[in-house]
């Protein structure tokens, strides 16, 4: 297939072209710097931009959106939704004017809200805070006229090479890493091997409606604290009370302290199957291998 795929030089989207490539796809990457996605993926994938999209296409998989992972006001949460709404709808328009047939956008397991401990399948209703409303304006954008489309819900990605796991690391590291607020919120993850796969198999299938992007065994902040000082070997600090974290990034801590117990039922249904299902073993893959 020809795909075109935007945020492909993000976290998840450079490991999904690369993924793209490795399985015979010939890949276009939409960049406000085409000219370097060549370098950056050894001249095995095309880079545009939104304007100058190949005349036609087979399939698109949508990744692009502006960062979460800063302090949020009115300005930067307006361009979160922008950036996610306005350019999903534009390449619906595009994917349907140039003869695709498979459109598979991003969504997060934000949509459901802050559940507790209530299991979230795919026909779990939204939530109704920011990131819900979010991942709902962002879904409905995806629907593209004639063509198949798959929503994928993503959960806390784990891998060395970026993402929420990136980040934690030195702070266990340097015996800094403890429970988040209560740390009974649920924590519904999945290995970035896993994720590429699901996109790819949600673009290659023509799949149509919500997938859960998220392992099929979630676990609190407490138990995932645990099992990450115990992959790299160090003891569990002391928790980082709710007040400080929201002192520290305000409505943004909403990530951190707010859950969903995330099962993909559908997304097993249809066949996928997860490599990564045990917390553990995740880990040691995601940091070692």
């Amino acid at each position: 297939m020809h795909v075109v795929v935007s945020g492909g030089t993000g976290f998840i989207g450079s490991h999904l072209v690369k993924h793209l490539v490795g399985r015979g796809h010939s890949v276009t990457v939409i960049s406000r710097s085409p000219a370097k996605v060549a370098g950056m993926f050894d001249g095995k994938a095309a880079g545009c931009t939104l304007e100058t999209l190949p005349a036609a296409f087979d399939g698109v998989v949508n990744l692009a959106g502006a960062t979460l992972d800063r302090r949020w006001n009115a300005a930067w949460k307006q361009e979160i939704v922008d950036s996610r709404v306005e350019v999903t709808r534009s390449l619906c328009e595009a994917a349907t004017a140039r003869g695709a047939k498979s459109f598979v956008s991003g969504s997060a397991i934000g949509y459901y809200g802050d559940r507790g401990d209530e299991p979230c399948t795919e026909e779990t209703a939204p939530g109704d805070d920011f990131l819900a409303e979010l991942c709902v304006k962002w879904e409905a954008a995806a629907q593209c006229e004639g063509l198949s489309v798959a929503t994928v819900r993503t959960g806390l990605v784990l891998h060395r090479s970026g993402g929420a796991l990136a980040v934690m690391l030195p702070y266990f590291k340097w015996l800094l890493g403890g429970r988040l607020g209560s740390g009974r919120q649920y924590w519904s993850w999945v290995h970035l091997d896993d994720i590429v796969a699901l996109f790819t198999f949600a673009l290659e299938k023509q799949l149509s409606g919500p997938l859960n992007g998220a392992a099929p065994n979630p676990v609190t902040n407490r138990e995932f604290t645990r099992a990450l000082a115990r992959a790299v070997h160090r003891p569990v600090s002391l928790p980082v009370p709710e007040f400080a974290l929201r002192l520290l990034y305000g409505e943004m801590a909403d990530m951190l302290l707010l859950g969903q117990k995330v099962l993909p039922e559908r997304t097993q249904s249809l066949g996928f199957e997860f490599k990564y299902t045990q917390l553990d073993k995740a880990l040691h893959a995601a940091l070692y291998e």
